[in-house]
């Protein structure tokens, strides 16, 4: 993710940047006390999510954020400030938070938890984003991917359960219709939903996250911006957003879910 932090005053700015890089490492995360530098560089790098301090003697934060509105509509603003007394003005500019001080590394998570813009942050190889944490939903460059049948979206949440495992017909079978045997008919209702998921993917370019093969099918993690794989690879972010919720319309998930809560920092 790319963030900024403006504050006129430079131990606030280095706070801020220190809990930032711990909870997102592989974001870029600027640091600014000089308004005309921060509005220079806003038209030529893209900013996910700007952290501007309401008082400053130069530029206040809500005319700041005007400007870098202007400059970058799907930016988020993030207002930060020692007074309630600003917060309709900042909700006004449609604010994707508001911190009060002192910054606590709690309420930067919070905040990017709750970006008003997610699809400003930078997408997959394949442009997929897909939601694990409570219900199972995909995204393409920001919008629902439209499955064509609902079996088409149960295999794909089954695949991305399994992280990669090839997955053959019978367990798919197993997993999908857990009261029946996997019969030929069946076998031929696997087939068909397979090709209507691949179909469904290559119509957004994005069909070589599926890898099928002789026996079975998987998918490129690596393709792929998944809550559920961030939480995997330890991101801060991913951990903070996982409240024993995962895939819930799926029972299929109930033991990934378990794992998942185990693995929290806070269980026993």
């Amino acid at each position: 993710m790319q963030t900024i932090i403006v504050d006129d005053k430079s131990a606030v700015v280095s706070m801020l940047q220190r809990i930032l890089k711990r909870v997102d490492p592989a974001g870029t995360h600027t640091g600014y006390t000089d308004v005309s530098a921060v509005l220079r560089d806003a038209a030529h790098t893209r900013i996910d999510a700007a952290f501007l301090d309401i008082e400053m003697p130069e530029t206040d934060g809500i005319t700041l954020a005007r400007q870098l509105q202007e400059i970058q509509p799907l930016m988020n603003i993030i207002f930060i400030t020692g007074h309630m007394e600003y917060m309709p003005k900042a909700f006004e500019l449609y604010a994707s938070d508001y911190i009060m001080k002192p910054v606590t590394e709690t309420a930067v998570v919070r905040a990017l938890n709750h970006l008003r813009y997610r699809a400003a942050l930078q997408p997959a190889q394949s442009g997929l984003r897909v939601q694990c944490f409570g219900s199972f939903e995909v995204f393409h460059e920001g919008k629902p991917l439209k499955f064509t049948r609902q079996k088409c979206k149960e295999l794909f949440a089954y695949l991305i359960d399994r992280h990669g495992a090839v997955c053959s017909n019978d367990m798919i079978i197993g997993n999908l219709w857990p009261e029946e045997s996997p019969n030929e008919s069946r076998k031929s209702m696997v087939r068909t939903i397979i090709t209507e998921l691949a179909r469904t993917l290559r119509q957004v370019g994005a069909e070589e996250v599926l890898i099928r093969m002789q026996g079975g099918i998987s998918v490129d993690i690596n393709r792929l911006d998944c809550d559920y794989y961030r939480f995997l690879n330890g991101d801060p972010l991913a951990m903070h957003a996982f409240h024993g919720e995962y895939m819930t319309q799926y029972d299929f998930a109930e033991e990934t879910r378990a794992a998942l809560w185990q693995q929290l920092p806070s269980a026993d």
